[in-house]
């Protein structure tokens, strides 16, 4: 009987060590799984996954941002496409909602009614949020010229504010983005839409920094003032063309002194409103104001104001007589004290205010 013990001891020894080797074996196994994982994972997001957004938030904050160096060169853009670039603004002139356009007594009376005056803005830096789809017809028989500029700053300077303010949300949502390790999907879909917007390549964050910026309320007035001999043009009453862009795709009103050959109209826009944005896409989008967007950068890396009068130097190509576009522009901010509305700021719409409530 004894050797039969024996066995039955070597055997029971045998299934303990066979047990034991499997779970060493099996240990080993999921603790270098949990080990190589993460590292496999972090290669191919850097290698296979070329198509989502890899933030690289850490270094470019660090690199670049902090140490107030210029991102990009803001030379690598896609092939710019008007029908991409300015496509949300394509859609809403399609719209088939009929703008009411006021007389000068009836917009004299509504901002009487709500207290908007550009001394009081002058003064508080704060803007009524009025938004006047149409200029008025009657604008062009304003025989007095003081009235007729305070007329159309007025109209003008809430529809800038808007859309800068727009940009400036929209540039904050990109710096916080950029301190993130990771990105949701919303926010990969939301950068996807700003790179058709500003023709920037893909995952070109620098140079889309370098575009998704304000331009000076003080120089957009001064255009638009220039564009339009203070809103009495025929683009400006016919097709809302604040600022006289072109178009070749879009809808538009040809120039009554074109030469034979040329086929360019100036953009016809749905409103005012929508003017302006496109107004500010071209300035952040054409290669011709690449310097003024090289300026911008510059201040903005020295923490300074944006200056009108600076970036204004640089827009020579805007128009043909160049140099001296540049000088009645900068004529036209320093008579009218332009630069005082460069800080001001739109007041909550009764629309919003019900939102916090």
């Amino acid at each position: 009987m004894k050797p039969k013990i024996k066995i039955r001891n070597n055997n029971l020894k045998s299934k303990i060590l066979n047990i034991l080797l499997k779970f060493s074996i099996s240990a080993f196994v999921m603790i270098s799984f949990f080990y190589i994982a993460p590292i496999f994972k972090n290669f191919a997001n850097k290698n296979f996954n070329s198509k989502a957004f890899t933030n690289n938030s850490k270094n470019i904050l660090n690199n670049t941002l902090k140490r107030g160096k210029t991102l990009g060169n803001d030379d690598l853009q896609v092939e710019n496409n008007e029908m991409d670039l300015l496509y949300d603004i394509l859609e809403e002139n399609n719209s088939e909602i009929n703008l009411v356009r006021y007389t000068t007594s009836e917009i004299d009376a509504l901002f009487k009614e709500v207290k908007y005056n550009l001394e009081d803005v002058r003064d508080t830096k704060l803007v009524k949020p009025i938004d006047i789809g149409l200029l008025p017809n009657e604008i062009k028989n304003i025989d007095n010229t003081k009235k007729r500029k305070e007329l159309f700053i007025k109209i003008v300077l809430p529809l800038v504010v808007k859309e800068n303010n727009k940009i400036r949300i929209d540039r904050k949502r990109l710096f916080t983005i950029l301190s993130k390790n990771s990105n949701t999907d919303i926010e990969k879909r939301w950068l996807q839409k700003k790179y058709k917007q500003y023709g920037v390549k893909l995952n070109d964050l620098s140079t889309l920094k370098i575009r998704m910026d304000e331009i000076p309320v003080s120089l957009a007035i001064a255009q638009a003032a220039k564009e339009t001999g203070w809103g009495t043009s025929r683009f400006a009453l016919k097709g809302n063309a604040l600022f006289g862009q072109w178009t070749w795709s879009g809808e538009g009103l040809r120039p009554k002194n074109a030469e034979k050959g040329e086929d360019h109209k100036v953009m016809k826009f749905h409103s005012l409103q929508l003017s302006v944005r496109a107004y500010l896409r071209n300035l952040n989008t054409h290669s011709s104001y690449r310097d003024l967007r090289k300026a911008r950068t510059e201040l903005r890396n020295k923490n300074k104001s944006l200056d009108s009068i600076v970036l204004s130097n640089h827009l020579d190509k805007y128009a043909e007589t160049g140099t001296e576009y540049i000088k009645v522009l900068q004529k036209i901010i320093k008579q009218n004290n332009l630069k005082d509305f460069d800080e001001a700021r739109l007041l909550p719409s009764s629309k919003d205010l019900e939102s916090l409530i």
